[in-house]
């Protein structure tokens, strides 16, 4: 099938010259998948269109936040009614009241919340108030968990069981670095190692309780619920990383989900109904230790911007409404079962993975992925020619085979039923070529 590129091509030459590579967030060069990126001009319901007018169903939904699809009516007319009274103030708004309450009466772990603008953010803010609040300054994070672009987490694994990170990115201080620890998902041997050497000078764990950033690598509750029970004994803080989980398998997260409490907790994503926003809680005794009631600074001129909490509000109303949550994982499940249905019939190196309104494409018949080395490399170059076939034939998904995706509340049964049959072909095709 032949598709429309042309204005996407000419766009994408005209940004090289404005923007490193010529995008504003690295995924959206296609850099993994090659071609063109598509440009697009408009959503609604479950579809965009590019600049070539080119109609995809959308399961990136925006990385996630599109929960309710594009342009939903209340979260529109929420967003048109905070702009037209103000897009920005500077000082506390209605807004503000009205989204923390909603999220604070319907979530049993936390007490406090403070909004800023992105989930890199939060999690900047979750470490200072770990460290400021335990007098420590060692964190520990895990391979295959992604915690946004904050310097001190930006590490990978050294060699060893348990070993102070090493930078992944150039513009980072070697002693940054140091400061945080990179353990292996679903290691309970690593995990008490570190702890053995590191206890009495570790602030916090931080973990996605659902990495969704590397791969969809589930893992098991035991393994969770052990995590917490050693940073208890160390007096250590457990940070839940649910800038993608937040909101999205039930409305209080994965810390819902598997009934664990954290000791902190951020979110994005999904509060800000599709506007930039960021937010970290915690119970009132952490929380009081931030300015201007503690002395952990953090600040932010756009934070709690009227315009997101507005969105937020709007969006998060329909989220806490009774069979929501049943109902998005009930039409995600179906979805998959469809296609590793057709997978294992036509006998294909292929597994779906999900959890919630998350799924996830994997290039191999593993029944379980939990760390990032698990994942099926020679399946990546599978990956990249499936991406094509589903983008030619009007799919879009995220554009590297290590991302997740997302099914709405506007991905009904019949949007999903002709996603299912486009899917199951560009497999064919993908295990062909």
């Amino acid at each position: 099938m032949t598709v429309k590129t042309a204005q996407s091509e000419k766009l994408f030459n005209s940004a090289k010259l404005l923007f490193p590579g010529g995008v504003n967030s690295p995924v959206r060069a296609f850099g993994s998948v090659g071609g063109t990126p598509r440009f697009m001009v408009k959503g609604d319901g479950p579809y965009m269109w590019d600049a070539d007018e080119n109609q995809y169903i959308d399961f990136c939904c925006s990385w996630g936040p599109l929960i309710l699809g594009h342009n939903f009516t209340a979260v529109k007319d929420a967003i048109v009614e905070a702009v037209s009274n103000g897009a920005s103030f500077g000082t506390p708004t209605v807004q503000e009241n009205k989204l923390g309450q909603l999220i604070i009466d319907n979530n049993r772990f936390i007490d406090r919340i403070r909004f800023v603008s992105s989930g890199t953010e939060a999690v900047m803010s979750a470490l200072r108030l770990a460290r400021g609040y335990t007098g420590r300054s060692k964190v520990v994070k895990f391979e295959g968990c992604y915690h946004g672009h904050v310097d001190s987490l930006m590490v990978k694994a050294g060699s060893g069981l348990a070993t102070l990170g090493t930078s992944s990115s150039n513009g980072i201080p070697k002693p940054f670095a140091e400061e945080t620890i990179v353990l292996n998902l679903n290691d309970s041997e690593g995990l008490k190692q570190c702890f053995s050497e590191y206890g009495n000078d570790i602030a916090a764990v931080i973990i996605e309780p659902i990495p969704a950033n590397n791969g969809l690598l589930l893992q098991d509750k035991s393994f969770l619920t052990e995590l917490r029970g050693v940073c208890s004994d160390n007096n250590s803080l457990l940070i839940f990383d649910e800038v993608i989980s937040g909101f999205r398998v039930g409305f209080e997260g994965a810390a819902g989900y598997y009934g664990i409490a954290p000791d902190i907790i951020t979110y994005g994503k999904i509060i800000g109904g599709g506007m930039p926003v960021g937010a970290y809680g915690a119970k009132k005794e952490i929380m009081d230790k931030v300015s201007p009631l503690g002395d952990v600074y953090q600040a932010g001129t756009l934070s709690g911007n009227p315009v997101a909490m507005a969105a937020g509000y709007a969006q998060l109303s329909e989220c806490v409404k009774e069979g929501f949550y049943d109902d998005q994982r009930c039409r995600t499940e179906g979805f998959v079962s469809q296609i590793n249905s057709f997978a294992d019939e036509k006998g294909l190196d292929f597994k779906m993975f999900s959890v919630g309104s998350i799924f996830w494409f994997s290039f191999s018949k593993d029944e379980k992925v939990q760390r990032a080395e698990q994942i099926n490399e020679e399946g990546v170059k599978y990956f990249n020619i499936f991406f094509h076939e589903l983008l030619a034939n009007g799919i879009y998904i995220g554009p590297s085979a290590y991302e997740v995706g997302f099914v709405s509340k506007v991905h009904n049964p019949e949007v999903l039923d002709k996603a299912v049959e486009i899917i199951c072909a560009a497999l064919l095709k993908t295990y062909k070529k």
